[in-house]
């Protein structure tokens, strides 16, 4: 965490020191509609984009070589979930750990998410990332806009009055967003563990709060439960079939799948979560022999008709500051289009959780968060792995060319 320290005094020094219009000078635009802007610059001014255009104004980043796209949307992660000094995941021993340490983790994560391009979450969740959230909001830390569930409803909560309750504690402590869990993990096959009417009362309590709500269900039967409960958004998906699919579509319910950082990161850190709760040698096995499936299911959902596939990467202990791997397995293992894969995570995530207004493109009128990557992503979308200029709301976080 000292690391952490030393970057927030560093970055108070460059971020404040962005003021007055800047122009930014790419090769190419993609503007996160599913455009590509050749030729062109942004200027922004007062941490919004003023226009896209061939003038330019005030202080000239030159970006030649450079594709400028909008700030990744990531709909899915968990800022709270890190690992202990001695490499263990910290819900193994809470005990050993204090409020505030578990703060600076979250803190520390949303550093790394921001310098990875991301510069919007959705946390889904713990009670820290609020704290966090409302740090940077404040303009006290770095890091990218937060929206949080503080926490979550599942079987654990009880019956449907007890889950009714628990929506309103979750709403009244500041929850931007419900998350329900619907299915086990699929480290233990995903099957369904909230009734339809546990379902109903989850997401209409949510909705009577102005809330939306997001549910994890690997399988059919979960998914369509959440779905006839009116949910927002379904989560993972694993095991959904080419029906469920379809009415995911018809419904106007998004969907986002994980298919790539969710499943190496486990692998890549099984000694760091065995002998958590939850993580077993028989559920890595379990997880193992779910990949295919995953990939198998995404391939399906990208030949759905209508259905709206969101970008999230579900960034746990280990996985921040390495969101974009999973938009890369898309590309690559999945066989989503490049523009499509980029359109996903902009305007596509910003439409699911009420940012487009705010955020999500490169047009003029919102929010100057931009990133841009060497080359051209279209072509490469490894390029992604690799981004060297990083601005939120119109102060530059990053930039190393």
């Amino acid at each position: 965490m000292k690391y952490l320290l030393l970057s927030f005094v560093f970055l108070s020094t460059l971020v404040f020191a962005q003021e007055g219009v800047i122009t930014l000078k790419p090769d190419r635009i993609l503007d996160g509609k599913g455009a590509t802007i050749e030729g062109k610059n942004v200027i922004v001014e007062n941490g919004k984009i003023k226009e896209v255009s061939s003038n330019t104004v005030g202080k000239v980043y030159d970006l030649k070589g450079y594709t400028l796209l909008p700030g990744v949307i990531d709909t899915h992660v968990h800022l709270d979930w890190h690992f202990d000094p001695d490499g263990k995941l910290h819900d193994a021993r809470p005990e050993e750990e204090s409020s505030a340490q578990r703060v600076l983790y979250n803190a520390e994560n949303a550093y790394q998410t921001l310098m990875a391009g991301v510069t919007a979450v959705q946390c889904l969740g713990a009670a820290p990332e609020g704290d966090v959230r409302d740090a940077i909001n404040r303009g006290v830390l770095p890091g990218p806009r937060i929206l949080t569930s503080m926490g979550a409803i599942g079987e654990w909560t009880g019956n449907a009055d007890s889950i009714r309750v628990a929506v309103n504690k979750l709403a009244d402590a500041g929850a931007d967003v419900i998350k329900i869990f619907a299915s086990a993990s699929i480290r233990v096959g995903g099957t369904p563990t909230l009734s339809q009417e546990q379902l109903d009362v989850a997401c209409g309590e949510a909705k009577k709060r102005g809330l939306r709500t997001v549910v994890h269900a690997h399988g059919s039967e979960s998914a369509r439960r959440a779905i006839a409960a009116g949910c927002t958004a379904i989560e993972h998906g694993s095991l959904l079939d080419k029906e469920t699919l379809e009415l995911l579509a018809k419904t106007g319910t998004y969907y986002d799948p994980h298919i790539g950082l969710i499943f190496d990161n486990y692998f890549a850190h099984r000694k760091n979560y065995i002998g958590a709760a939850g993580f077993t040698e028989e559920g890595f096995n379990q997880m193992e022999q779910a990949v295919g499936k995953a990939v198998a299911t995404f391939k399906l959902a990208l030949k759905t008709r209508g259905l709206q596939i969101v970008y999230g990467t579900d960034a746990v202990a280990g996985a921040h500051g390495h969101n974009l791997e999973e938009l890369v397995a898309r590309v690559l293992k999945g066989g989503q289009d490049p523009m499509d894969a980029i359109v996903s995570m902009s305007t596509t995530a910003a439409k699911s959780i009420n940012l487009d207004k705010i955020t999500g493109s490169i047009s003029p009128g919102l929010s100057a968060d931009i990133i841009a990557v060497e080359g051209n992503p279209l072509k490469d979308i490894r390029t992604m792995l690799d981004v060297q200029f990083v601005m939120k709301e119109g102060k530059i976080y990053k930039f190393w060319k």
